[in-house]
């Protein structure tokens, strides 16, 4: 799903049952820095990945489709390993988590007057398929557990994202850590809340590690739901 030229180079990859003699094109955003702490150097590590389903520009894709696949799907994997001279075992840690559109069938009205245009709701799913569609499809990627982080207002003077907040908790049922009053997000410590969000996530998900072969293996994912 994240290799963008697939459809032109299927065929030559099927004739010749390998991928040696295809260039796989990934849309995405890559990263490197050393980091140094208490003497020793890390080297970290960010990928993302987008994927090619249901993509497009900023209000003109929005939402799901039939097929489950929400607009401007993005993954990260954070790597981080430790810089050791060579012959030396390296330790590897990997986390990943999902970006995407809110999985409802929704959209917005581009306009150069309104620069926060109305959030409509589309299409009714009565029986939220494509949001189910969505969710099957992160479960068969990822596993289990799916942490949803959901990042929509919750108060407005005029309803746009709360109409989608709504809509969105009757969809679903899922695992729901909830900010209180006190946490909502400052920047003066949104940092530090979602700190706590995501040891929350990674201590039921697990984290990829390995020196040799792996020891431990991640399962399931934290996804962020916002208005991309």
């Amino acid at each position: 799903m994240f290799v963008w030229n697939e459809f032109l180079t299927r065929g030559i990859r099927n004739n010749l049952n390998n991928t040696l003699w295809t260039v796989a094109l990934v849309y995405g955003f890559f990263k490197q820095v050393k980091l140094s702490l208490s003497g020793r150097d890390f080297m970290f590590t960010l990928i993302a990945r987008r994927s090619r389903h249901y993509a497009g520009t900023r209000y003109l894709k929005r939402g799901v489709n039939e097929k489950g696949r929400v607009a401007n799907d993005v993954e990260t994997e954070q790597i981080v390993f430790e810089d050791v001279p060579e012959g030396c075992p390296t330790q590897i840690s990997s986390v990943v988590q999902n970006r995407g559109s809110i999985p409802l069938f929704w959209s917005q009205e581009t306009s150069r007057l309104n620069l926060r245009p109305d959030i409509i709701l589309s299409k009714k799913d009565p029986n939220y398929d494509a949001t189910r569609l969505h969710f099957e499809n992160l479960v068969r990627r990822y596993g289990n557990p799916i942490i949803i982080l959901n990042l929509i207002k919750r108060c407005e003077k005029k309803p746009r994202e709360t109409i989608l907040r709504a809509e969105f908790a009757n969809s679903i049922r899922f695992l729901n850590k909830s900010l209180t009053e006190e946490d909502r997000l400052r920047a003066t410590k949104s940092v530090a809340v979602l700190g706590r969000v995501a040891d929350y996530a990674l201590n039921l998900t697990g984290i990829f590690y390995c020196q040799v072969t792996p020891n431990c293996r991640p399962e399931g994912l934290l996804n962020l739901s916002c208005l991309v």
